[in-house]
């Protein structure tokens, strides 16, 4: 390995889409890696663990299925420690349906956090913690690259205002209790195992079976697509870079892609044609997101190198391969 001793490291949310791919790389690198998954029911348990089935018989892993809430789980976790690397990505994820609970979001999101925070504080003094933020506590912006340092106190949702509270958590865990902390805000990642409520997984979907598009708005908003590959390289170097203190990194692609040309490189992956149905731009989303990503450039090294329509070829032959496989009569 590359390293000069093997790291005990804990992700939080480890079956999950970027966590899944995240435990991968460690245990390839020969790292151990303790997860922390609940399996709740905002998509089908059953991903999660499709996702997790090569980890099981690796002597380098191991999974705790319990919640961040859970005061008790959390202590006897940290019985196993002391980790070298927290990762924290568990959360209730999406904008839209935070807009349907956010007392849901709030527990699980920022109490949760608080919870895992004060575990890691007094565990041990040389914990690295790597939190996984998003791009969408930028809010509404336009026109120019989101730099680390603009305000973000205009969250659009409660899940972008969970968010940015966790942000704060761990400036006040730094602050009060020198943990060393890097915040890394993702944006819009894709690739294979991306959650199924996602726009491109629901695409994806939607055009193989040859049923209908809802695009909101007028097609022309623009995301700053993130092949997964490229986040947990990102992820990997906060990891392990010389890093201390409290830092707040973008980690995107920074070259927005507009929403229709988006469904465009779906289309000519799968070589089927899109049925699209316009809908009232919905509450919540944001029209644009663009990453600077000098700083990850510098402190980690970060250069993504996956271009969209590359990794939309590679999300759709994923895809493919997940299909239920049907049996040729005799």
């Amino acid at each position: 390995m590359s390293l000069e001793k093997q790291r005990n490291i804990l992700v939080t949310g480890g079956a999950g889409f970027i966590g899944s791919h995240l435990v991968d790389k460690a245990l390839a690198t020969g790292d151990r890696v303790t997860v922390l998954d609940n399996f709740n029911d905002f998509y089908n348990a059953s991903v999660k663990r499709s996702n997790i089935s090569a980890h099981l018989n690796h002597d380098n892993y191991s999974i705790v299925e319990g919640d961040l809430r859970d005061k008790v789980c959390l202590a006897q976790l940290f019985s196993t420690g002391p980790f070298d690397v927290v990762v924290h990505l568990a959360a209730m994820a999406g904008v839209r349906p935070s807009l349907e609970n956010p007392a849901l979001y709030m527990d699980v999101n920022v109490l949760g956090t608080q919870l895992l925070l004060e575990q890691i504080v007094q565990s041990a003094d040389k914990t690295r913690l790597v939190f996984g933020s998003s791009s969408s506590v930028y809010g509404s912006r336009s026109g120019e690259r989101f730099l680390e340092t603009d305000r973000v106190d205009q969250p659009l949702s409660p899940y972008a205002a969970s968010k940015a509270a966790n942000e704060l958590q761990c400036y006040a865990a730094h602050h009060t209790a020198g943990l060393d902390v890097a915040c890394l805000r993702f944006f819009t990642v894709f690739g294979p195992r991306q959650r199924p409520d996602l726009a491109i997984h629901k695409f994806c979907q939607a055009i193989d079976q040859n049923e209908t598009i809802n695009v909101f708005g007028d097609g022309l908003s623009k995301r700053d697509y993130t092949f997964v590959f490229d986040i947990v390289e990102g992820i990997w170097s906060a990891m392990q870079a010389n890093l201390s203190g409290y830092e707040i990194i973008n980690l995107g692609r920074s070259e927005p892609v507009v929403l229709l040309d988006m469904i465009r490189s779906i289309e000519q992956a799968l070589g089927k044609e899109a049925k699209l149905v316009h809908k009232p731009f919905q509450i919540g989303d944001v029209p644009y997101t663009y990453a600077s990503i000098e700083k990850a450039r510098q402190l980690l090294g970060y250069n993504p190198k996956t271009k969209f329509d590359d990794g939309i070829r590679q999300f759709v032959e994923w895809h493919r391969n997940q299909r239920p496989k049907t049996t040729a009569p005799a």
